[in-house]
């Protein structure tokens, strides 16, 4: 497996979106700043705020060359509800396989209320219009992410 480090190549890929289409990586080289965010699950407290932050925060993240990703291992139509609930304006895609998520190293051990499962560390990449891995936030905090994610990109133009 190809190590995730800043400086290298993203690793490639292609997912379905909430509406059902394909969506890839290398459709955005070249024209913009891409913030990739892994988050666990669609429809829950962390992972709405986390949404609606960056939702919010679309002009900003524009006016920056940057578009927002979201990949989570729900199925596209429960992202569909996700995005129609919430009105997030951006896509969210689906890795039910969460073979994406083994690409980039967040799916993995979790802990919650006492008990061990495997899913999705909660990390963002930044990717620049070059394709290259610029940034990899591994300690996100869901209400203060969109403005992480601005201040990181601000400081990389």
């Amino acid at each position: 497996m190809v190590a995730i480090e800043c400086g290298k190549p993203a690793p490639a890929f292609t997912l379905q979106d909430q509406n059902g289409n394909k969506v890839s990586l290398k459709d955005f080289k070249g024209k913009q700043n891409v913030v990739l965010y892994f988050y666990p699950k669609a429809m829950t407290p962390g992972c709405t705020v986390q949404a609606c932050g960056l939702r919010d925060s679309s002009r900003a993240l524009a006016k920056l060359d940057g578009v927002a990703l979201g990949i989570s291992p729900d199925p596209v139509s429960r992202l569909k509800k996700f995005t129609d609930k919430e009105s997030i304006n951006f896509n969210l895609l689906s890795d039910e396989g969460h073979v994406v998520a083994d690409k980039y190293r967040v799916w993995g051990l979790k802990k919650f209320m006492g008990r061990e499962f495997m899913g999705i560390l909660r990390t963002t990449f930044i990717i620049d219009k070059q394709g290259k891995l610029v940034h990899i936030m591994d300690k996100v905090k869901t209400k203060s992410h969109h403005d992480d994610v601005l201040n990181l990109l601000q400081s990389l133009s």
